[in-house]
């Protein structure tokens, strides 16, 4: 019998995982701590905050550095190749490391990384800082969920995926307005130095609750390779990437595509952001119990509303309710699927959990990448909200598609 048909052989009762998932779920468990759970919520609030910095400081970073705006820019693509690689390869990398002091070490390296950042007397420096943030973000995703599933009890798996999506929500919402409030009075170092110290502070929370962690005992590039061979998971991260494509299609260009529809400006634009990000929230918190309880319906119905609320935007065009109201819809869509994606992937290849996020980590970077280069595509060529119509049909598209796909053939 493979890993994922034995995951839907035996359901013992409402909410409770199948015996195979409870037996190979993330393999040895170590004791249960919810603490340590919100010290690697706090870890990944730090770790995504200084991924999202950039994006409200490139024009005092590029005056500062005498470079233009765009080659500023580069700072978030050396960011994601750094992610990239670190959550495929780092599992491989180290695959007998208590990890308990892998994610510690990661910790210290965004440290490091976001000092190092402050200090740049140079766009090279700089941008080797930048990629060992991401490193340290990659990193810390890739082993995140495998940590979690030892945390908790098989069960309650879901919702502690949820509290770590929580650190990712709220650093959504207050990196871009945090940092460029405090850009202006503190200057972009002193915003980097900010980032520095939300990752002293997850670093000392989590060793003071993280428990010792045994690796995973179907490590390497051998399980790696293995896992990449389950078609059944290929399928679902195919299904995840037209999900995180479509997000990303869309909320890269929310401000042309709204603008455009419903002629909205800058003050209106804040307030709309404001509710996208509340709703984001309120999709984080519903989303671990359903995962627990009904995951083929969280993976169905968190997509198509994300994909409902980008369509509902061009289709309410006009109406300033119909907008907010669209975007509240699609910003609880979102804030749902990372924990439905996380959840499915942890019970389709319960025995390799860092591979699995590993590669749920490229996949996203991936997603982001290609979202930002297509949409920008479409709004130079077809229409400012052309890429709310591609995003929208490809969010419900995938989620249709990662709900079918839970055995394996």
């Amino acid at each position: 019998m493979s890993d994922t048909e034995a995951v839907d052989a035996s359901h013992p009762g409402p909410g409770a995982p199948p015996v195979a998932v409870r037996e190979v779920l993330a393999g040895p468990p170590a004791r249960t701590s919810w603490a340590g759970v919100v010290s690697l919520s706090l870890g990944v609030f730090a770790l995504v905050m200084a991924e999202f910095l950039p994006a409200s400081l490139l024009p005092r970073m590029a005056a500062d550095l005498g470079v233009s705006q765009g080659t500023a820019g580069q700072t978030v693509t050396v960011t994601a190749i750094g992610a990239g690689l670190a959550g495929l390869f780092l599992p491989i990398a180290l695959p007998r490391a208590d990890r308990r002091h892998v994610m510690l070490g990661l910790s210290v390296v965004a440290v490091f990384a976001n000092v190092l950042g402050a200090l740049a007397p140079s766009l090279a420096v700089l941008l080797v800082a930048r990629f060992f943030v991401g490193v340290a973000l990659g990193g810390f995703w890739a082993l995140a969920i495998a940590m979690v599933a030892r945390l908790v009890p098989p069960g309650h798996l879901g919702r502690a995926v949820t509290v770590i999506n929580a650190g990712v929500s709220l650093a959504t919402i207050t990196a871009v307005p945090v940092g460029t409030r405090l850009g202006e009075i503190w200057g972009w170092r002193g915003v980097f130095l900010l980032g520095a110290g939300a990752a002293v502070l997850a670093l000392v929370v989590q060793a003071m609750t993280l428990p010792r962690v045994a690796p995973e005992s179907a490590g390497g590039l051998r399980a790696l390779g293995s896992t990449l061979r389950s078609g059944v998971l290929l399928v679902g991260l195919s299904a995840i990437l037209l999900v995180a494509a479509g997000q990303f299609t869309g909320f890269t260009y929310i401000r042309p595509a709204a603008e455009e529809v419903s002629g909205i400006d800058a003050g209106g634009l804040a307030v709309l952001l404001l509710v996208y990000g509340i709703a984001n929230v309120l999709g984080t918190a519903a989303s671990g119990f359903l995962a627990d309880r009904a995951l083929r319906v969280a993976a169905l119905v968190f997509p198509a509303v994300l994909g409902l609320g980008m369509l509902g935007i061009v289709l309410t065009a006009g109406s300033t309710t119909g907008l907010f109201v669209a975007v509240a819809l699609w910003g609880f869509g979102f804030g749902g699927f990372p924990t439905t994606a996380q959840t499915w992937g942890a019970r389709t290849e319960p025995a390799r959990l860092e591979q699995v996020g590993g590669l749920m980590v490229t996949v996203f970077q991936i997603a982001i990448a290609a979202g930002a280069v297509g949409g920008g595509l479409l709004v130079d060529h077809v229409t400012a909200s052309a890429p709310l119509i591609a995003g929208g049909l490809a969010a419900i598209a995938g989620g249709a598609l990662l709900a079918v796909r839970r055995r394996r053939s």
